[in-house]
């Protein structure tokens, strides 16, 4: 069985928020669907382990943000490689309250879609949440929302373990000694540092070695330090 052919499947990237007053978490999703148009209702799968399941299942209700493509990856970091329990995922993060109490992300959003649970599905690792859709509106309706492939080939995001589409990287084979400078890969959330791209995000320019960052930079995703970094192999 050759799992490549999951990639082939279309995925977004969305910011699912949910929780009551007092107990808001928020994390990042990419498995974001519509089930039916009348009543128009949406599923999302989301890890066991994760606090977004925890908050959810208790309160059965929850908001989709449509991430757009200029999304900073350390926003995307924020919510995806951080846990609500350790730190408030809303901190700095433009928001607005939605009919169901639930804070629904704006910033950098092309839109969103709200939900009150209606039924939910064991899958083992993860549980698919079926929300019937209570509001939804457009929140940039110019602006191009990011597909999962766009995060991953254009911007060098990874998927976080707990993620319904995370597959182990198969090792890759020692290359032969080159003159091209060494791409290295953070230990905490995957990002890959490649030379030949430099980081956009952080103003470091295409061609810079990962040996001459400098000292303070940090992982554009998770904000992980040049020594939580290792060379690819």
């Amino acid at each position: 069985m050759n799992k490549a052919a999951f990639f082939k499947l279309s995925y977004g990237l969305y910011i699912v928020t949910t929780g009551r007053e007092g107990k808001f978490n928020g994390q990042i999703a990419n498995t974001v669907f519509q089930v039916t148009s009348e009543p128009a209702t949406i599923a999302i799968s989301i890890n066991k382990q994760n606090y977004t399941h925890e908050c959810l299942t208790e309160c059965r209700r929850f908001a989709v943000s449509i991430l757009e493509e200029a999304t900073p990856m350390t926003m995307i970091g924020q919510f995806g490689f951080k846990c609500g329990r350790d730190i408030d995922k809303f901190a700095g993060i433009a928001t607005r309250k939605g009919q169901t109490g639930v804070p629904i992300v704006t910033d950098h959003a092309c839109a969103f879609i709200e939900a009150e649970v209606v039924n939910a599905f064991d899958c083992g690792t993860h549980t698919i949440f079926l929300g019937q859709v209570v509001d939804c509106d457009l929140l940039g309706a110019t602006l191009e929302p990011m597909t999962y492939a766009y995060y991953h080939q254009i911007k060098g995001g990874k998927a976080p373990k707990t993620a319904p589409t995370y597959q182990a990287e198969t090792p890759k084979p020692a290359a032969p000694p080159a003159a091209e400078a060494d791409r290295y890969v953070c230990k905490v959330c995957g990002y890959v540092y490649d030379p030949e791209k430099g980081d956009t995000e952080g103003k470091i320019p295409a061609g810079t070695r990962f040996e001459d960052l400098p000292a303070g930079w940090v992982c554009p995703v998770c904000g992980a330090g040049k020594d939580q970094f290792e060379k690819e192999v």
